[in-house]
């Protein structure tokens, strides 16, 4: 099978339209009541890793549902006028997210450069997330 457009390409495209920020400047964000940290993590990563503390988790597959108010899987965290900064494991989930996420409307949008494994690497602050 030949692919057309590569996961690298992809992620480059996405880091060239969308505002990327490094784990220091997303560490300055924690906490505010203006931001919202986004977790496109797959459950099993909160599981054994953790995720930022108060972060949302948005499973990537359900992303575009979720931010869609016409969608019955709608979320209103998506309404809510706030700055929303989209976190995976490296940051190649996040670039895609983030670039979804302007394409359907969301304004303030950015990723974490690096993502969660550069968030711990920085000694960020990491909240357990207990097993359902």
């Amino acid at each position: 099978m030949d692919i057309k457009v590569g996961f690298r390409e992809m992620v480059k495209n996405a880091e060239a339209v969308v505002e990327t920020i490094n784990v220091a400047a997303a560490m300055t964000l924690a906490g505010s009541s203006e931001v919202v940290f986004i977790d496109l993590r797959d459950v099993r990563e909160l599981y054994r890793e953790g995720k930022i503390p108060g972060a949302v988790h948005v499973p990537r597959g359900m992303l575009e549902f979720w931010i869609d108010p016409e969608s019955p899987y709608h979320k209103k965290v998506f309404t809510e006028p706030k700055r929303f900064v989209f976190y995976c494991n490296l940051g190649w989930r996040s670039a895609l997210s983030a670039q979804v996420a302007q394409q359907m409307g969301l304004e303030d949008v950015c990723h974490i450069e690096g993502g969660f494994d550069a968030w711990k690497g920085a000694g960020g602050d990491v909240e357990q997330v207990p097993k359902r």
